[in-house]
């Protein structure tokens, strides 16, 4: 059972929609088989034989017409036109065998029934299976029609009274409506599933290319106006020395002093400390994830009050964690809380995601100052702690524990921020 279960995990949400929807139809075809399988048994050796064979063949047929159409509807494989028309052609010759064994076969019963219902179950279900392959609603419909309308011509052809013939006919164009129906909303959900699934992929990418842009803003606001100035001072400073004039060598010291304050600046542009502030990191975390679908929940504590130092901390882990869940996990709720006790202040995000992506080994990126090897670093420079791992079946939950030692112990305020219920999955 673990294998299978595992599987299922594995695949994504539109996956999984497609799969129920493919399965779905395969079980038309097996109810078909089952069911004219119970009627044969009383009907006799050679008939019943010849109808289970028959409709084995139109299961067979169906199934495969199922897999190719809904391949087709998602842009694997052309249209199975060929498909299609064969299993048109096998659904009406199975349906004049049942007729011709109701009317050349044993004069029971049993048999007149076993044989209707084969008739009309493979009609219907063939009917349904077909529309699956075609688009166009006037298209769709046609073909119950033109099977009902069939079901009468033979009927009549055969001998049977008009009232019966056409009663049978409107049985068969209700049944074949209302299984092509079903097709056609079902091809239509799946589409939409895949559709919205990709726009929530848009969506993540989009919010990725506007933190990029973010960081593009600081750089060039970091690095304008310092390289403007040492562009004019170094020249100035050649000029200085070119007349040996001692000035060159000031201008040269504040070269290197805007050096090493530019050099300064540009990590924590890329640490992401730059004008880091905890709570606009839980207002920006909270937006990106609402953005992609995700209830995200933020509580506890206030950040006001925090020293500079473990508010920039907590903002990266913050930001690294709602990055985390957006690009590595299928999460659908993700709660923050914040709380201060006994010196410490401990910062939580948990999220109901698969635990491998959500932030876990392949949520780190590897590189020194991403990912959660670089958040342990940055929180081991103030002697804080981070914790990440599995915390009950399907959550994942990330800790950053930083003490307060000039803060006096208190116990936990559980003031709620705000709460953000999911906008778009």
């Amino acid at each position: 059972m673990r294998g299978p279960g595992r599987w299922w995990r594995r695949q994504s949400k539109p996956e999984k929609v497609e799969t129920y929807t493919r399965w779905s139809f395969y079980s038309f075809a097996v109810v078909e088989f089952v069911t004219i399988g119970i009627m044969a048994v009383p009907v006799g050796a050679w008939p019943g034989a010849v109808l289970l064979l028959t409709v084995a063949v139109h299961v067979g047929v169906c199934f495969v017409t199922v897999s190719r159409a809904l391949d087709w509807t998602r842009g694997r494989r052309p249209q199975p036109v060929r498909l299609l028309w064969t299993l048109a052609a096998v659904t009406s010759a199975v349906g004049l065998s049942a007729i011709g064994i109701a009317d050349g076969g044993p004069d029971r019963e049993s048999v007149d029934a076993a044989a209707g219902g084969t008739f009309g179950a493979v009609i219907v279900i063939g009917t349904g299976v077909i529309a699956l392959g075609v688009r166009g609603r006037r298209r769709v419909f046609a073909i119950p029609g033109a099977f009902a309308a069939g079901s009468f011509v033979v009927a009549v052809t055969w001998g049977a009274p008009v009232g019966e013939s056409l009663f049978a006919s409107t049985m068969v164009l209700f049944g074949g409506v209302l299984l092509a129906f079903t097709a056609v909303v079902s091809v239509w959900l799946l589409n939409i599933v895949y559709e919205l699934d990709e726009a929530r992929e848009t969506r993540a990418r989009l919010a990725v290319a506007e933190e990029r842009l973010r960081f593009g803003r600081d750089l060039h606001d970091v690095m304008g106006r310092n390289l403007a100035v040492i562009a004019l001072k170094s020249e100035l400073a050649v000029q200085l020395a070119q007349r040996d004039r001692p000035e060159a060598v000031a201008q040269m010291v504040e070269v290197q002093r805007l050096a090493q304050e530019s050099q300064r600046e540009v990590r924590e542009v890329v640490r992401g400390y730059r004008e880091a502030d905890l709570a606009s990191e839980l207002a920006g975390a909270q937006g990106v994830l609402t953005a992609a679908g995700i209830d995200c929940t933020v509580s506890g504590a206030t950040a006001a009050g925090l020293p500079v130092a473990v508010q920039s901390a907590l903002g990266w882990v913050v930001r690294e964690a709602a990055t985390n869940v957006l690009r590595h996990g299928d999460a659908r709720r993700c709660a923050v809380r914040l709380r201060m006790s006994e010196g410490r202040v401990v910062l939580s995000v948990e999220n109901d995601g698969a635990t491998e992506a959500a932030g876990g080994p392949s949520g780190s990126s590897g590189s020194s100052g991403s990912g959660l090897a670089g958040l342990r670093e940055r929180l081991a420079e103030i002697d804080g702690t981070l914790e990440a791992g599995p915390a009950g079946k399907g959550l994942f939950r990330l800790t950053a524990e930083i003490p307060l030692p000039s803060v006096p112990a208190r116990s936990e305020s559980v003031a709620v921020v705000r709460t953000v219920s999911e906008v778009t999955p």
